[in-house]
């Protein structure tokens, strides 16, 4: 083993950073002999100066100049978890160009602008690691770049935000309003106090756009990606799907479409069966199919969000550039090959699940279902809950494009005989 030591430059020292100052301590002699070297920490880059943190570090250690920390010529890796797009961008871009390597968990900006990061490493030969940027100490990209490399990737379907998961988890075990069942999370500590990011999809849809980059070969940004979030979604919609043998669950669904020539990607949520692996994924865990054409289908469970999960796969990181390092190689490039488009949402096939407010009386029915007839949209199952003015139509259709679903919301919208279209959602996994 070397004597001469790498020397890490960690930027942030928030949750998962005073993680990785711990576990880089606690792990010094496990990684040293995986890595064939020792790990020291050359320096810690925060905000500000004296805020208690969650392990103790050298006050040597700590500064506030983030851009000097990464311009040091004995720094050999970079870490980043501040998150954010700048100053993110430009210390990453700094540090890859100055021909160090960089393990980051920042999946805002590998969707944003992932490609000005790739190519800062093609320059400056260094390594560009990101596993903990999706589904936290989940092992999911490294198996998408690497092990899947001789196969053909299909279709990638998830669970990929714990905070979500945990409020519709709790919404569909206990009855709970969407607010009270936030509230819940926020207290626990899974939800923000500004939750926007996690309800609204945003962070969904950045790890959405990650995973179809790496899935189908082909560069995808969030903006790229369709985006709904859970806020309208109601204990009655619940539910209703509980009713029908269905949960709702927020995915993130990234798919080829049949003729290979497009990729969909987004994030939604929909109803899915009960006997379906995702249906039984609880509170905050995250969980992922892929589906590959030789491999058929893998499923990857485990803790999305945390510090010390996420830390695992940013030391995981740590040590795949390390080696790297030592040995005078880089790890795989970006990959986008295939160049393949996002189609719009409207050309995604799928399936919808429809309540319907309407008047109960003769004809009803039939005016509904000739209206779903002119957009080539077929009933699959129907229902009628309650009677008179309280009468509600519950429908679920057979597949259709998006667009013909949305057509068809629309037409029933203008029926007089249609008080509210009270609920509409997707329902896929069957």
């Amino acid at each position: 083993m070397s004597d001469k030591p790498l020397k890490v430059a960690l930027l942030g020292c928030g949750v998962v950073g005073s993680q990785v100052v711990k576990l880089m301590r606690e792990q010094a002699g496990d990684l040293a002999a995986r890595i064939g070297a020792p790990l020291e920490l050359a320096g810690v880059a925060v905000r500000k100066l004296g805020r208690k943190r969650d392990v103790e570090i050298d006050p040597a250690l700590v500064t506030t100049d983030a851009e000097g920390l990464v311009a040091r010529d004995d720094v050999d890796i970079v870490v980043e978890v501040i998150g954010g797009i700048e100053p993110a961008r430009s210390l990453i871009v700094s540090a890859l160009s100055g021909g160090k390597s960089v393990v980051t968990a920042n999946k805002a900006l590998l969707a944003e602008d992932g490609a000005t990061l790739f190519e800062a490493a093609r320059q400056g030969n260094g390594d560009l690691y990101y596993e903990a940027s999706v589904a936290g100490a989940i092992p999911l990209l490294r198996p998408l770049r690497e092990s899947l490399a001789g196969d053909h990737v299909k279709r990638v379907l998830g669970i990929v935000n714990g905070t979500t998961n945990y409020i519709l988890d709790k919404m569909d075990s206990t009855g709970a309003s969407f607010t009270d069942a936030l509230e819940e999370a926020q207290s626990l500590g899974y939800a923000e106090a500004d939750p926007t990011a996690d309800v609204e999809g945003f962070d969904a849809a950045a790890k959405a756009a990650i995973l179809a980059s790496l899935a189908f070969h082909s560069r995808v940004t969030a903006a790229e990606v369709h985006r709904e979030g859970i806020t309208e979604i109601t204990a009655t919609d619940v539910a209703s799907a509980k009713a029908m043998g269905y949960v709702i669950k927020l995915l993130a669904i990234c798919a080829k479409s049949d003729d290979g020539r497009s990729i969909g990607v987004r994030v939604h949520p929909a109803m899915i069966p009960r006997t379906h692996p995702l249906a039984g994924v609880r509170e905050a865990y995250n969980a992922v199919f892929v589906e590959a054409e030789s491999a058929g289908q893998l499923m990857f469970y485990g803790k999305g969000a945390g510090g010390a999960p996420t830390a695992s796969a940013v030391l995981g990181d740590i040590v795949a550039v390390a080696r790297n390092r030592r040995a005078g190689t880089r790890g795989p490039d970006e990959s986008t090959y295939a160049d393949l488009p996002v189609h719009e949402m409207g050309a995604t096939v799928t399936r919808c699940h429809v309540a319907l407010d309407v008047a109960d009386k003769p004809g009803v029915l039939a005016r509904v279902a000739e209206e779903f007839a002119q957009h080539d949209v077929s009933i699959q199952t129907v229902r009628q809950e309650g009677h008179g003015d309280d009468a509600q139509l519950v429908i679920v259709t057979h597949q259709a494009t998006d667009a013909a679903l949305t057509a068809t919301m629309a037409g029933l919208r203008e029926l007089d005989i249609v008080r509210a279209v009270a609920s509409v959602m997707r329902v896929e996994g069957d």
